[in-house]
């Protein structure tokens, strides 16, 4: 079908784009989940339990580079996207990324510089927040530009295989760093060893996505509206309204099945910790193989369609599926039904980029996309879990199960906004 609109050389072009776009999300995403998954071993170094002051010093970084800087980064580089062009924004993210991890590996501990060790922690966390914030909106901008007319939900698609990759690739490292040092030695520099593997990793990155072909004109970055909230909200109100309503839902139910779902399985379904981790391992695999299958039925039946589906089976099924977990005892059950969770995920995450791109016109694409996403991920998705536990400490674990179904609810009303045919990017540029 795309034959006719591609040389065999423009179609090489465009897909090493999407590798070279996607490779820095994958990046991204190994770094920010790196840094959960290795904190257990680094945790004494910075911040020793006798000083509340350093306790209270992660806190507020953990907080800060989670939820603050989210928005701010998808402000920022949304804006450097629209006004100075997709690739610089997606150079800077991503070495902006390489550098958080860079200052993480190499930092001196508690003991060698007192509370200056968590304060440059924090420092460097914050940094990473930024970038997380801003690779998202212009990477979708991005890759929704630059894939293949026709197969755009396919091409689109690889922002969550790689995001996903990202977090399986971290879980992979500490796995054989577990299997090759003791735990002494991990605590004492096992842990560096990810952080230096991901600034690497960011690295060629960079390379890679030196090569890239903007995607923007210099017509389109030279608008007054370019990159402006003034602009994005005066013509664009309803179209950033509608992104916001179904991205809600979207992050909410994302990771209540990804990072919420090992805890559920531990502390409420009584499974021990490794079954679980195998079941979310293998269980996340899945969903990221989904991912391209689901970008190409949207190209089939529409974006539309595929979010109804979406909202409308994740409203019909959340409660059935969380009340099932919640009993579940044989791994390989839990296995099948957090991975029927994630095939109705994967009608939203396949396209999430895509289908917030094509809702915004250049001049203001990456900042209305990236600013949605994070405002409504810093709200919904970021606060999943505490939400989750904090119910249940209360006894109303099943009130959550209602609210998850309450946001697919709205998700499924706010896709009924969007056009049948979008209004941007339907036609190549």
């Amino acid at each position: 079908m795309t034959s006719s609109y591609y040389t065999g050389e423009e179609r090489s072009k465009r897909i090493f784009a999407i590798v070279g776009a996607s490779s820095g999300n994958l990046v991204e995403w190994f770094d920010f989940y790196v840094y959960a998954f290795c904190a257990i071993y680094f945790a004494p170094a910075f911040f020793p339990s006798d000083d509340p002051t350093v306790q209270l010093l992660n806190t507020a970084g953990v907080f800060a580079a989670g939820f603050l800087m989210r928005p701010i980064g998808g402000w920022i580089f949304g804006r450097l996207a629209d006004r100075h062009g997709r690739k610089n924004s997606l150079m800077i993210s991503v070495l902006m990324m390489c550098g958080g991890s860079l200052i993480i590996a190499c930092l001196p501990t508690y003991a060698s510089i007192g509370a200056w060790a968590p304060a440059l922690l924090l420092l460097a966390r914050l940094i990473q927040g930024l970038s997380v914030g801003g690779e998202y909106g212009t990477t979708a901008t991005y890759m929704s530009e630059v894939a293949l007319r026709g197969q755009r939900g396919f091409f689109a698609s690889f922002q969550y295989v790689t995001l996903i990759g990202g977090q399986l690739l971290a879980v992979l490292v500490v796995v054989i760093l577990q299997q090759l040092l003791s735990e002494d030695e991990l605590r004492a520099y096992g842990w560096r060893i990810p952080f230096v593997v991901g600034a690497i990793a960011a690295l060629i990155s960079l390379m890679l996505r030196r090569s890239l072909k903007e995607t923007s004109s210099a017509e389109t970055r030279q608008d007054k509206d370019a990159g402006t909230i003034s602009g994005l909200f005066r013509n664009h109100a309803a179209a950033f309204v509608t992104v916001l309503g179904y991205t809600a839902g979207g992050s909410l139910i994302f990771y209540t099945f990804t990072t919420y779902m090992q805890k559920y399985l531990v502390n409420t379904a009584g499974m021990n910790a490794k079954s679980a981790s195998f079941v979310m391992t293998g269980a996340l695999f899945l969903f990221m193989v989904l991912q391209p299958l689901f970008g190409m039925l949207s190209d089939r039946i529409g974006r539309r369609n595929s979010m109804l589906l979406f909202g409308a089976l994740g409203t019909l099924f959340t409660v059935p599926l969380l009340m099932a977990l919640k009993t579940v005892s044989s791994p390989l059950l839990a296995f099948v039904l957090v991975s029927l969770a994630l095939c109705i995920v994967s009608f939203y995450t396949s396209i999430s980029g895509l289908v917030k791109a094509e809702m915004f016109p250049p001049q203001v694409r990456a900042l209305g996309v990236g600013l949605a996403y994070a405002v409504a991920n810093a709200v919904f998705g970021g606060s999943a879990e505490y939400v989750a536990l904090g119910l249940k400490t209360l006894g109303m674990e099943n009130t959550f199960y209602w609210y998850v179904t309450a946001m697919m609810a709205v998700a499924f009303l706010f896709s009924l906004r969007l056009p049948k045919q979008a209004a941007y990017l339907h036609h190549d540029h």
